[in-house]
């Protein structure tokens, strides 16, 4: 029934996701946090950092939100590609965290830094080419992701390094990108471009020139003949170094496939966010992923879940339309009304108890009018009557829109928990406003680490 709160029992028939143990496991060295986009996988990631530094873990938190807020709810003025400490943790037994947002373009950068010599390096960074392709090519921003999660783990800095996905069209981009970039320098463009400088010499260039022949005329005009230049200058200088992309972005897959890696999908009760995530818990299957389960984000909740929707909008409407059924005839008796029933008001009883210092007192017409004016004293003439009948409705209504959200809500988490009943599930409620400091993000681990999410 819309209107009619769920009861927990889909919640009741699927495991529930223990946070805490994750946590705590010193065995667990990477958790992803990831979704689709605006489910509060950056808040998420940041508040289990918190929640482990202050258990004892050294955390660094891999952001790819380049909003403030999140930067100063751990007190930093800004977050970069290199990891700050953020100050105020509660630590025990040596915790700390740290934080740091990936500059995608500056990790590219160092890449080709720590893998070419400083001539090489030198004609790498300053092609226009590669410059194009480090600030915004498809896919280079999960890609990039992958590699400083490569270099954090090698590192061994922090026995805990939480990475918070880039906001994809997909959530499943993150685990394409080391494949795409493979397909990408495997591919035939790339291999002819990379010929030349392979052969090298004159022989070298007499293959360019033959190779080049048969296409740089199409695309010379569909991309310009500097574009193809710069192009081929890149590939030549980047040769030495694809290998190296392919070797990395495998070992970090790798790396995701292992034991020490936990996933944890985060969603929102609605359609779009948990379709998204019912692929990316299929794909994670599919690919021997190890997931620790599914983060219910900002679930709406009523302390006065047993007012049904329904009934809300029914009472609602009766204070609306002035016929009340609990209306007695204590007010129909002052307005010189013949009460038409035995049982005495809620209105009459407070009136006769203030009117009289015992309850035997025969009732007296002549009463009425001093009763009359102390109901008026007290606050009860009709036009105030009115308007608390009023505002009472329309608090009414809202809960029977709020009814209906939860209803609709638990719909949704009801249909996923369906499809895949082996998943973990914890539920976090809503906060009224957003995260702004680490009380916040303090309130947010303990609400994912409740039985249930404390929703």
């Amino acid at each position: 029934m819309e209107g009619t709160a769920a009861g927990a029992g889909g919640l009741d028939a699927v495991p529930a996701l223990e946070v805490d143990p994750i946590l705590d496991d010193r065995g667990t060295r990477i958790i992803v946090c990831c979704g689709s986009g605006g489910v509060g996988k950056t808040t998420t990631a940041a508040a289990l950092g918190v929640r482990a530094a202050e258990r004892g873990r050294r955390v660094v938190v891999l952001t790819i939100d380049p909003a403030r807020r999140l930067a100063q709810s751990m007190g930093i003025d800004a977050l970069d590609n290199t990891p700050r400490k953020v100050d105020g943790i509660k630590g025990s037994d040596g915790g700390e965290l740290h934080a740091m947002m990936l500059d995608m373009k500056r990790t590219f950068d160092e890449i080709v830094e720590a893998h070419a010599d400083p001539a090489r390096a030198r004609a790498i960074l300053e092609n226009p080419f590669y410059q194009s392709l480090s600030a915004g090519f498809a896919g280079t921003q999960e890609y990039m992701a992958m590699e400083k999660l490569g270099q954090l783990r090698a590192r061994d800095e922090w026995d805990l390094i939480i990475v918070d996905t880039p906001p994809s069209r997909s959530a499943l981009d993150f685990l394409d990108a080391p494949k795409r970039l493979g397909s990408f320098l495997d591919g035939k463009f790339i291999k002819l471009l990379m010929a030349p400088a392979k052969v090298g010499g004159r022989a070298g260039m007499k293959f360019l020139n033959v190779g080049m022949s048969m296409m740089s005329g199409t695309l010379g005009k569909l991309l310009g003949g500097q574009f193809l230049g710069d192009v081929q200058t890149f590939v030549a200088a980047m040769d030495t170094m694809f290998g190296g992309f392919r070797t990395r972005a495998d070992a970090t897959y790798r790396l995701l496939q292992a034991p020490g890696t936990a996933f944890l999908v985060v969603a929102a009760p609605e359609r779009d966010a948990l379709r998204e995530a019912a692929y990316f818990v299929e794909r994670l299957a599919a690919e021997g992923m190890p997931l620790a389960g599914l983060v219910l984000n900002r679930v709406h909740g009523s302390g006065a879940a047993g007012l049904s929707a329904e009934r809300a909008r029914a009472a609602a409407e009766n204070l609306e339309e002035g016929r009340m059924a609990d209306r007695g005839p204590g007010k129909t008796g002052l307005r010189g009304v013949p009460a038409t029933s035995s049982e005495p008001s809620h209105h009459a009883t407070a009136a006769d108890s203030s009117a009289r210092p015992s309850a035997a007192r025969p009732s007296a017409a002549p009463e009425a009018a001093p009763t009359a004016d102390m109901s008026e004293e007290h606050g009860t003439d009709p036009d105030t009557d009115q308007d608390l009948a009023r505002l009472t409705a329309g608090l009414l209504r809202l809960h029977a829109e709020r009814m209906r959200v939860l209803a609709r809500e638990q719909r949704m988490r009801d249909r996923f928990t369906a499809l895949h009943p082996e998943v973990a599930v914890t539920e976090v409620a809503a906060l009224p406003g957003d995260v702004h400091d680490l009380a916040g993000l303090r309130a947010i681990g303990e609400r994912l680490s409740s039985p249930r999410g404390g929703s």
